[in-house]
């Protein structure tokens, strides 16, 4: 009876980037307080699922490429506009979200994030721009990436683990 712990695990990552997204909107803060459990809840699930889906190296190294390429990112951003332009919580949110997905997953849910935040702030600033009678400017737009990833993360999650009631039986 392994698919209530894995289902449980599932449900309460999917609570935690709900959350996560709540809060990143709100304060542009993505607290390590929910952000570490979400990692947690990975482990956990891999676990119970006897590491059907992922090795724990698999695991590890979608953390390292998660958190590795988005801290890549931020130092070569921030360096180029000499301000802070992605925070390191995002940076764990996507080394949690290698724990859950693996190397390729979190490749694509990376992509599929970052495609939501476009999108997102796209409409922001239309939005701004009708609003306010302003001009479209993209330049000066700033919009949490959190939301974006957690969407990317869910959708890959969805993909991945899609068969979960055969794998766990």
């Amino acid at each position: 009876m392994t698919a209530i712990p894995a289902l449980a695990c599932l449900g309460g990552a999917i609570g935690l980037l709900i959350a996560l997204s709540v809060i990143d909107l709100r304060e542009r803060l993505l607290p390590d307080k929910l952000v570490l459990p979400l990692a947690l809840l990975a482990i956990i699930f891999h676990s119970t699922t006897s590491f059907a889906y992922l090795a724990f190296s698999d695991m590890a190294l979608g953390a390292f490429l998660g958190g590795g390429i988005l801290y890549g990112i931020r130092m070569v951003a921030n360096f180029i506009y000499k301000q802070d332009t992605l925070g390191l919580g995002d940076v764990k949110l996507m080394a949690a979200a290698g724990l859950w997905l693996g190397p390729d997953g979190v490749l694509m849910a990376m992509t599929l994030g970052a495609a939501c935040g476009l999108m997102h702030g796209l409409g922001v600033s239309f939005w701004q721009t009708i609003r306010h009678k302003a001009p479209f400017r993209l330049s000066t737009l700033e919009v949490p990436a959190g939301p974006g990833f957690a969407v990317g993360i869910v959708l890959m999650g969805l993909y991945k683990f899609s068969d979960i009631l055969t794998v766990t039986g």
